[in-house]
Order: C-alpha cells, then structure tokens, then sequence
C-alpha cells in the first residue's frame, strides 16, 4: 500500500494534465480543420461543377471526373494532416519522432523505387482526369487500339472494342491517345463514281440527300450541320474520288453516317450514277494481233490438226480391211 501510494505522490500531476490539455487541444484543431477542409473542397467540387456544364460537358461525367479529382485532393490532405498530428502529440508525450522519420524517410525511399511504376501510372491518370483529355463513354484510340472507354481511374484505362474484347492500358504506358468523340465528332466518306460522270451532278446529289437527312425526325437532331463536300480528291484506278464529311454530336457519327451512305446508294440507283467496281484493259501493242483473231486462228489450227488426225485413221482403217 505504501508502494502505491509513494507512486502516486511522485507522479507530477501538473505535467500530466498540462500534457493531456496540450494532446485534446491539438485533436480539436485537427477535428476543426477537418471538418473547414471538407467545408472547402464540397464548395470547390460544386464550383468546378458549374464550370464544367457551363462549358459544355455532359452533366454525367462532369460530375464524376470533379468528383473523382475532389476524393483524390480529400485522401491526400487527410493522410498529411492526420501524420502531422500524430507526430506533434507522440511529441507531446515525450516521444523522440527523429528515429521516426528517418525511418520513414528511407522506407519511402526503399518504396518510392519499388513502386516506380505505379507511381508514374497514378500522376499520368492524374492529369488525364484533371484535364478532361478523355472520359468514361468516349470512343478513344490508345496505343493504336480503339474502343469504348469502359472505366478510367488514377491507375489504368479501360477500352471495350467491337469485337467484345477488353483492353486495359496502364496510364503511365500510354503513348499516343485519340479522343474520337470530344466536343463534335465526324464522320468522313470518300465517295468513289465512274469517270463518265459529271462531278458537279454528283456532288449535288450528295447535297441533296444530306439536306433530307437533316429533317429527319430522328438522325437529323444529331447532325451540326449540313454536309462538307470537300470537292474532287483523287483520280483511282477505276472511280473519280469525292470526299466528303458530316460533323455530328459526340459518338453519333457512325449511326448518322452509315444511314447517310444507304440513302445515298439509293438516290446513285434512281440517278443513274455509276459506282464502278475495279476492272482491268489489257492492251499487247501495236505489233500484236487482236486477241480475238488469234484465239480464231489457234481454233482453226486445232480443226486442221484434228481433221488430219481422222484422215489419217480412216487411211489406216481402209489398208487394213484391204489387206484382209
């Protein structure tokens, strides 16, 4: 009993409660810029909101690509916050935090080039996210492989293309990106007809069948515009090539553009244009007999062979029954 009580009465109360004060203070003021932080990031994440509609973009993935950036910023304060405090109150109850850090540092070191890697595939998808360059929904070409973006995150990006096959890409190894359907999207036709037709009549059947299409109830809502007739582009093997171009809403390139070809198909049948298909003149000179005589004159030359085959039978047979 006289143990304890000794304990008791050499424990220094006055650092106790000065050190207890001191760690709840610190807590409250952690607690309270938590809560200011979270204050500030939700009014941030509204703000970039707005701005990101105002701009044009899809509500949607406005709201997923803020909401994304505003978790990534909230995870990285809170982590840095919360290790800073538990420093100051290990410092506070007496605790040396040199060795602390020191290990710290060389475990983040030891990590840091472990982890090379996955550090660079996080800061890339970083700014792919930060900077709106592609989005969940885009129809995109990465490395030279396109499809559909199926989920983006701070590591890797997803594609889905036609044939159903999944492509995953890590941000840091991506090279080249394409984003085929940010802002407007196009969809781009080289129109071949045979050389005896007029280009100018051509193009203003084009014209023509764009301008139906653009009252169509349905495909015509996505359209920004009437056709772009770039005008002749090449001189084929066997067609006169006519480029053209429709500006479209993002990803509805392919449905309007492919509905634009069947009627345009329709509208060359009534017209009578021709859309050729690859054929081939074969010319021996001028010191060559017309193909034609000549295969009649190798027939002739066959029926002579033949016929003096069977004179030559009918000699032999008739010596034969002679003799006999």
């Amino acid at each position: 009993m006289d143990v304890i009580q000794n304990l008791i009465e050499s424990v220094s109360w006055d650092v106790i409660i000065g050190t207890s004060v001191r760690v709840l203070l610190i807590l409250v003021v952690g607690s309270l810029l938590m809560s200011a932080l979270k204050l500030v990031l939700t009014r941030l994440e509204a703000r970039l909101i707005e701005q990101s509609k105002r701009s044009g973009e899809t509500p949607g993935e406005a709201t997923k690509r803020v909401e994304t950036l505003i978790r990534l910023v909230r995870q990285g304060i809170r982590v840095v916050l919360w290790l800073t405090i538990l420093l100051v109150v290990l410092k506070e109850l007496g605790v040396d935090v040199a060795p602390i850090l020191a290990s710290a540092g060389v475990v983040g070191l030891a990590v840091g080039f472990g982890a090379q890697n996955l550090v660079r595939d996080v800061i890339s998808g970083f700014f792919f996210i930060m900077e709106n360059q592609v989005r969940v929904g885009d129809v995109a070409i990465v490395n030279g492989t396109g499809g559909l973006v199926e989920r983006m995150n701070f590591r890797t990006i997803t594609l889905r293309d036609l044939g159903g096959a999944v492509h995953v890409f890590p941000n840091g190894n991506v090279t080249t990106l394409s984003n085929l359907t940010r802002d407007w999207s196009a969809y781009l036709m080289d129109i071949g007809v045979a050389y005896k037709e007029d280009p100018d009549h051509v193009i203003g059947i084009m014209r023509e069948v764009g301008a139906a299409l653009r009252e169509d109830p349905v495909l015509g809502q996505h359209m920004l515009g009437d056709i772009e007739v770039f005008g002749v582009d090449k001189f084929g093997d066997s067609a006169v090539t006519i480029k053209a171009r429709l500006r479209t809403l993002p990803i509805r390139q392919w449905d309007v553009g492919r509905e634009y070809l069947k009627r345009l198909k329709h509208a060359f049948d009534e017209a009578g244009v021709e859309i050729p298909f690859p054929h081939r003149t074969l010319y021996f000179g001028e010191a060559s007999k017309p193909i034609a005589l000549e295969l009649a004159e190798r027939a002739k030359r066959q029926r002579e062979v033949a016929n003096e085959d069977a004179s030559a039978q009918a000699d032999f047979t008739s010596n034969i029954d002679t003799d006999g």
